[in-house]
């Protein structure tokens, strides 16, 4: 069994048994849930967002193709546990500054057999430019400081070291928390917009409509995205989501500007009782 609470960088991390999925297992940290790990099938993404994300490492190749993903953020190690089932031999980077955390995390939510992925402790701007340029098929941006994402990962200027490390044709997928008016989100569009020559948007209706906080997922490339994928695959999923892009994401972004590392702030606070289950 994992122990109780324990500190780690982010405050206090518990891992909690899923009542609702046997084998399944949440990362809470100071009382938010970071990550939701199934053991007995690591193709099972709990969380919408995380689905979605699934949806755009789907598309990225061909399937069952291995690649090379950049993951910034690693919580309970999700996502590099899906691309190493679904996407056996690809080599997997993750970048996570609370080494406790990922201390634990290995302890007792063990990775699948022959999973090669390697965990550096380190901020993820500063991990994200020790990478070499054109080294990565995805880089996943999901990083967190309690319930939000530090200024110095949503300015122009960290989405462009992304777009460096990307290889020609590859995909860079951003969580981005926000609620209404979605003014953290549409600033995010339009900084990924100035760095990138293709971006859409995942999310939910009732969050593009200003109704919830809750979670986008941003998609940029220099090359095309696979848009009429992305709609089949968020479509099918138990909560819908829309795909926003062409003339409806610059309705959505207006007249915002990039943002610049200058005047680059964190996600928002989330409203109290967000996360309650």
């Amino acid at each position: 069994m994992p122990p109780g609470p324990v500190a780690v960088a982010g405050g206090t991390a518990e891992l909690l048994a899923d009542a609702d999925r046997d084998g399944s297992w949440m990362l809470v940290v100071d009382g938010t849930p970071q990550s939701h790990v199934d053991l007995d099938d690591p193709t099972h993404l709990e969380f919408e967002y995380v689905r979605r994300i699934g949806h755009v490492l789907d598309l990225a190749a061909e399937p069952g193709a291995p690649l090379d993903v950049v993951h910034l953020g690693g919580g309970a190690l999700t996502l590099p546990r899906y691309v190493a089932v679904t996407r056996p031999g690809s080599r997997q980077r993750v970048v996570e500054v609370d080494e406790a955390l990922t201390d634990l995390v290995r302890a007792h939510l063990p990775l699948p057999r022959h999973a090669r992925v390697r965990v550096r402790a380190d901020d993820a701007r500063a991990g994200l430019a020790a990478l070499r340029t054109g080294s990565a098929d995805v880089v996943v941006t999901d990083v967190f400081a309690g319930a939000r994402t530090p200024a110095h990962l949503t300015s122009v200027e960290f989405a462009r070291e992304a777009a460096r490390v990307l290889r020609p044709g590859g995909v860079c997928a951003v969580n981005v928390a926000d609620g209404p008016p979605l003014g953290f989100a549409r600033g995010q569009a339009a900084t990924l917009r100035a760095a990138f020559a293709h971006v859409c948007l995942l999310a939910e209706p009732g969050i593009l409509r200003g109704r919830r906080f809750g979670n986008l997922v941003a998609v940029a490339s220099d090359a095309e995205l696979p848009l009429a994928g992305l709609t089949r695959a968020c479509a099918r999923d138990p909560m819908p989501a829309r795909v926003v892009d062409g003339e409806d994401l610059r309705r959505f972004v207006g007249r915002l500007r990039p943002v610049t590392d200058a005047e680059a702030q964190p996600s928002p606070e989330p409203p109290a009782g967000v996360f309650a289950r």
